[in-house]
């Protein structure tokens, strides 16, 4: 928005709410914008958890993937190899 722009806009605030109301009005639009923030912040603190949360557990399941990888290699060698299990 160009300047030109918002000076139109402020030039209709005041002649459609009148000169008195434009400070309640100017309260109650930054308290709207501040709710709103605080509640982007929140949802980015939650998919931010959720995320490390999900990271963690897809790690764990790498890890029990490569661990169980690891033992049916050993198996299978011993099997190759006539060793009983």
């Amino acid at each position: 928005m160009g300047g030109s722009e918002i000076l139109l806009i402020l030039l209709a605030i005041l002649v459609l709410f009148g000169a008195d109301k434009i400070p309640g009005f100017a309260r109650s639009l930054g308290k709207g914008i501040n709710e709103i923030k605080k509640a982007s912040d929140e949802i980015k603190e939650e998919i931010a958890r959720e995320t490390s949360h999900l990271k963690k557990e897809v790690q764990d399941t790498t890890n029990e993937i490569k661990e169980n990888s690891a033992i049916i290699e050993e198996n299978k060698d011993k099997a190759n190899h006539g060793y009983p299990f």
